[in-house]
């Protein structure tokens, strides 16, 4: 099978194969110069000092003042851009403040060893009023929403970066998602990935039932490895997604591994999806589907799926509390990382499937430390890979966003701030209540 070309606008083939090899970069020409030191960043520099005698962290100013007591130190080298940044926005500041290069953890500290403290702690941290009060200084508005042009352009400002530059930190599998490891301890080493990320996607397709001549429709291609996976097994798959740099490379890698006649790689919204399977299956794909979209990307799964068939998906959640909490937040992440986003709870999608759809949860499999190490190492790569990474295109601001972010996330997840599960669902027998 090729791959299929849906709806307006999309690239040709031949012009998505011709990947962003010069690394586009956005970084350095979207991150502004740090705002005029005010009133406000007396108040964050007033708010730090308070926080770190309860944080286990050293914040040393290279005006020579030091706050908190901890081993974990952070070297703050331009105090003023730093509290200017930090009094104008919190949740996007400590971030951009990173990528300017006026903080960083000291020569013995590792960067998710300095942010863990304050994952752990963000409960206390920050109040529910602070929720309440977020758009005093951020308006509402500032995420896209993920209409089916809005979640083109978001999945593009991501995925389509540079094939190239992924591969620079993804194991040879292409895998953008949490590896399953055969065990954390000890700590799971670079040679362990690989095959840890099959062990993921086998245990996503032994959840959904995939065997020989299963009709599996896989939402979210990334760079191919499930769909292969399955077609291996004998299963005929159709995977779709919206992002052209991912789709040129996974119909390459399908070609390469000779199951092209069994694999439909198709550039398509979910919402346009038609036909039966018997599995449907998805992959840290949800997360930018946006909770107005909830409900249609669940009847649209639930519309597909044929009787007696299940789904399986791979989802980054957060506790209900939180999301409610934080749901309207416009923050770093969003800003540099993934416009659009928003992270689930598991509340939220067994609302959304009995509200909204004859499906219901069957089974969850957590896995939020194995993502704390997969991300460890995948940013271990990132670095001793960065001149290559730099040859592409890419400069240094983007180099401190990118190791910001994954020492960011792996924080989250080593803390339990974020967890990631492996959710099956299937229609309730008849007559079970």
């Amino acid at each position: 099978m090729s791959t299929t070309i849906d709806g307006p606008g999309q690239e040709s083939l031949a012009a998505a194969q011709e990947s962003l090899a010069t690394g586009e970069n956005t970084a350095a020409r979207s991150l502004p110069p740090a705002p005029a030191y005010g009133l406000r960043a007396r108040v964050a520099k007033q708010v730090l000092a308070r926080i770190l005698r309860n944080v286990p962290v050293t914040a040393r100013l290279s005006t020579g003042e030091v706050y908190g007591g901890g081993e974990v130190t952070l070297e703050v080298t331009d105090p003023t851009a730093f509290f200017a940044r930090l009094g104008q926005s919190p949740m996007i500041g400590i971030g951009e403040s990173y990528m300017a290069g006026e903080w960083r953890p000291s020569a013995d500290t590792d960067l998710a060893d300095a942010l863990a403290p304050f994952a752990e702690r963000l409960n206390e941290l920050i109040r529910p009023v602070f929720y309440r009060m977020r758009h005093v200084v951020l308006p509402r508005g500032l995420n896209p929403e993920n209409s089916r042009h809005g979640a083109r352009k978001n999945i593009e400002a991501h995925y389509d970066l540079s094939n190239e530059m992924f591969a620079q930190f993804l194991d040879p599998t292409m895998s953008y998602s949490s590896a399953l490891f055969a065990s954390l301890v000890p700590a799971p080493t670079q040679d362990e990935l690989e095959q840890a990320q099959l062990r993921k996607v086998d245990a996503i397709l032994d959840a959904a039932g995939v065997t020989a001549g299963s009709r599996v429709l896989e939402i979210g291609t990334g760079w191919g490895t499930l769909a292969i996976r399955a077609a291996q097994r004998g299963a005929r798959v159709t995977t779709i997604t919206i992002s052209t740099e991912q789709a040129a490379l996974a119909q390459q890698r399908v070609d390469a591994a000779g199951v092209s006649d069994r694999v439909e790689i198709a550039l398509r919204d979910y919402r346009d999806q038609t036909g039966q399977f018997d599995a449907v299956v998805s992959v840290e794909m949800i997360e930018a589907v946006g909770e107005k979209y909830w409900p249609t990307y669940f009847r649209s799964i639930d519309g597909l799926l044929a009787p007696g068939g299940k789904v399986a998906i791979q989802a980054i959640l957060l506790e209900h509390h939180r999301m409610v909490a934080t749901r309207d937040t416009y923050t770093w992440i969003h800003k540099y990382i993934f416009p659009g986003g928003l992270l689930p709870s598991q509340t939220a999608i067994e609302q959304v499937l009995a509200e909204h759809t004859t499906l219901g949860v069957s089974d969850v499999a957590p896995l939020g430390q194995h993502y704390a190490h997969t991300l460890r190492l995948w940013r271990e790569r990132f670095l001793a890979n960065w001149p290559t990474v730099r040859d592409l295109g890419f400069d240094g601001t983007f180099r401190r966003m990118w190791e910001f972010y994954l020492a960011y996330c792996e924080a989250g997840f080593r803390t339990g701030y974020l967890e990631v599960a492996q959710i099956t669902m299937e229609r309730p027998a008849p007559g079970a209540r």
